[in-house]
């Protein structure tokens, strides 16, 4: 049930309010000094806070209490009420983070009309919050490859930590799913997930972005670290941040703690830090384009994100998934992959991973020919057939004798068929017709040496 913790030195008012917003149905707890106040949040942070300015006989006055809130507990609205009541008072309560500023004597219809607009406020941000989780713990890990079964394995292991991951991969592997699987399942799921896109930051604005400004004509904007507070911060391609930057974000790691622009205090946040790249950071320390200090800091666990073409067993999945997906949120037609389309996509150069899979899949079902299953002639760049059915030959294959074509062709279509089982030859040869023995021998007499998933060479039969 919703609370509201009204703290005033004077018992009277205090109780006053108490009595009023219990009547209302509200659940009210009463604290007369600060170290009372603080006692209240630490058990149980409120929905809402009435807070009186002056507090006799406190260690702290109404606008300290004030700004310890918005730091160790942003999302609780504090509505501010004082008998002392100026413009640079209100100025002040409202640059720290205040909802709203009442003066004594109040108006007991003003007080509830106020406490009733910042209920809702409060009611909004965890409705928000909510919706932010659902995002993170929708994103599915899918895929049964060996490949991404080794991931998924140490994805796993880092959950229960709080270590800072570096995750690395191709463009378009799922990074980011990666990094939001770490957040969903580990023990800050309920807090946030701030994405920040290290490329994007220019070096001059770096310090406002992340770290927040304080201004008397804005007052208080929170950064993207102090958004993430309690939860995770993601920076996207780490290696595109600017050298700069890349300085101002290791001293935050070191000390754990960053000034507002404009402010004078310290914030302290509780975050856990996962980066990516796409680049090798080792030859980009080497060429001095990125801070080794920096690289140590991030580089606690390193993850291995596999591209598209190391789980090819994966695609049909991924697929089916696609199409359920495109269909639930674009209303798209909910169709099949044709064995042969299927077969092909296996098969495809995917350069763009994940990413290009998703895009093709969408395209196809956007200008598909009605809502059977999807045929290798809607997919991008196969139009390989002429108009009387028959193959178009390469630039390379045409200019070989019959035996040396033959050779080349059937070694490419048995090295792309192994690729698209994850190298089972038993699941090669079974579609391509042959006999496990048979494609042995038949890899052998083409110099291919194929390799089982321990890393060993298959034993021949």
């Amino acid at each position: 049930m919703s609370s509201i913790l009204i703290v005033d030195d004077e018992r009277d008012i205090r109780e006053l309010i108490g009595d009023i917003l219990k009547d209302e149905g509200f659940q009210v707890r009463l604290a007369g000094n600060s170290d009372d106040c603080m006692a209240e949040i630490g058990a149980e942070a409120p929905s809402l806070m009435i807070l009186d300015i002056w507090l006799k006989d406190s260690r702290m006055d109404g606008i300290d209490i004030l700004k310890q809130v918005k730091r160790n507990n942003p999302d609780v609205p504090v509505v501010i009420i004082s008998g002392h009541g100026n413009i640079e008072i209100a100025v002040a309560a409202i640059k720290q983070g205040a909802y709203d500023f009442i003066e004594k004597p109040f108006n007991i219809d003003q007080l509830m009309v106020v406490v009733g607009r910042a209920m809702e406020a409060s009611r909004l941000r965890r409705e928000n919050s909510e919706l932010r989780r659902k995002d993170v713990t929708g994103a599915e890990m899918l895929g049964n490859s060996p490949a991404f079964k080794t991931l998924k394995a140490q994805l796993d292991k880092v959950t229960k930590s709080n270590g800072r991951v570096m995750l690395t991969g191709p463009a378009g592997s799922g990074k980011e799913l990666a990094a939001r699987f770490i957040h969903a399942q580990s023990g800050r799921a309920k807090a946030g997930f701030i994405s920040v896109s290290s490329a994007g930051i220019e070096p001059e604005r770096m310090e406002e972005v992340l770290f927040g400004r304080e201004t008397t004509e804005r007052g208080l904007e929170k950064g993207l670290l102090e958004q993430a507070h309690g939860g995770v911060v993601y920076f996207d391609e780490v290696a595109e941040m600017p050298p700069g930057t890349q300085s101002k974000l290791l001293r935050v790691l070191t000390e754990q703690q960053f000034t507002r622009v404009g402010g004078v205090e310290k914030v302290r946040v509780d975050l856990r830090v996962i980066s990516s790249t796409s680049r090798d950071l080792r030859v980009e320390i080497a060429q001095g384009r990125f801070r080794q200090e920096l690289y140590d800091r991030l580089n606690v666990v390193p993850i291995a994100v596999p591209s598209l073409e190391e789980r090819r067993e994966d695609i049909p999945e991924l697929t089916r998934h696609f199409i359920a997906s495109f269909h639930k949120t674009q209303g798209l037609p909910l169709r099949k992959l044709s064995p042969d389309a299927e077969a092909l996509l296996q098969t495809m150069h995917w350069p763009g991973n994940v990413r290009q899979l998703r895009n093709v899949i969408e395209r196809a079902l956007i200008l598909g020919e009605g809502s059977g299953p999807i045929e290798p002639r809607e997919l991008p760049g196969q139009d390989v057939g002429g108009g009387d059915g028959r193959m178009v030959l390469g630039g390379a294959l045409v200019t070989l004798p019959l035996r040396e074509a033959r050779e080349l062709f059937e070694r490419e279509y048995l090295l792309t068929q192994i690729n698209r089982f994850g190298g089972n030859i038993s699941r090669t040869a079974h579609f391509v017709g042959m006999e496990r023995s048979a494609l042995h021998r038949k890899l052998k007499s083409l110099g291919v040496v194929t390799k089982a998933r321990n890393g060993e060479d298959e034993p021949e039969e």
